[in-house]
């Protein structure tokens, strides 16, 4: 399970979780340092090791990411472009907390441009990327089954974005991948205290309309899907407060 705080200093204590799903990644000795270091802070915030509302200095992060200090600031920079970090002044940050406008909001786009990937990748997917899916569908059971947090939030995440590679649309995509970075935090905070089980699973049903190559019937189960999670964490957030 992932785990997030702080010290004394203010600096993040983070204990390691589940890698990232390959197709998250790329071969690090590739990648420039302030690359690297962007996907490594990325990954902390999509997979809820940066708990929403929690501020840590841009040193802790150095010394956490074992980076310097110039690719940090450069991958804080990207991060609060992308929406995922916001500046707190004094030489800290931290995940922006969601208020309920933000959560109509992210609702609505998740449904529109999901749906639409979900439409255009069933008619281009192949059988045996269908089966690719099945497999993190599979891991994906377990870790629920199991109360595994952080498999879960992987593995939920490699679904989505293994089918979204199929629909041959890069901007949808991207614009799809930066709203998960806003709604990630928050989804670790209420799966950590609901447990995995009590969120809805969908991916059956997609999965199935995949096979059966319907376009509508993939969209809605995705439809189904997306508003289903999302409401189960702002009934989550709203519990909490």
């Amino acid at each position: 399970m992932v785990q997030a705080g702080q010290n004394r200093g203010g600096n993040p204590q983070v204990t390691e979780t589940t890698s990232p799903p390959a197709a998250a990644q790329e071969n690090p000795a590739k990648l420039p340092a302030h690359e690297i270091v962007y996907q490594k802070l990325r990954a902390q915030i999509l997979f809820g090791e940066l708990v929403p509302g929690q501020a840590v200095t841009i040193q802790g992060l150095v010394e956490t990411l074992e980076a310097g200090m110039t690719p940090v600031r450069e991958a804080i920079r990207r991060l609060i472009s992308d929406g995922a970090l916001m500046f707190q002044g004094n030489r800290r940050v931290s995940v922006p907390l969601l208020g309920a406008e933000d959560l109509e909001e992210l609702i609505f786009a998740r449904k529109t441009i999901e749906c639409e990937l979900a439409r255009r990748a069933t008619v281009q997917i192949s059988a045996a990327h269908i089966e690719e899916l099945v497999a993190i569908d599979h891991a994906l059971d377990k870790a629920i089954a199991t109360g595994d947090v952080a498999g879960y939030l992987v593995q939920n995440y490699s679904f989505h974005t293994a089918l979204y590679s199929h629909a041959n649309a890069p901007i949808l995509s991207d614009i799809a991948d930066r709203l998960w970075l806003r709604f990630g935090p928050s989804l670790r905070v209420v799966s950590g205290r609901l447990g995995t089980q009590s969120f809805p699973d969908r991916h059956k049903d997609i999965l199935d309309a995949l096979r059966r190559q319907d376009p509508e019937m993939a969209a809605l189960a995705m439809e189904r899907d997306v508003f289903e999670g999302m409401e189960h964490v702002v009934q989550g957030l709203r519990a909490a407060n």
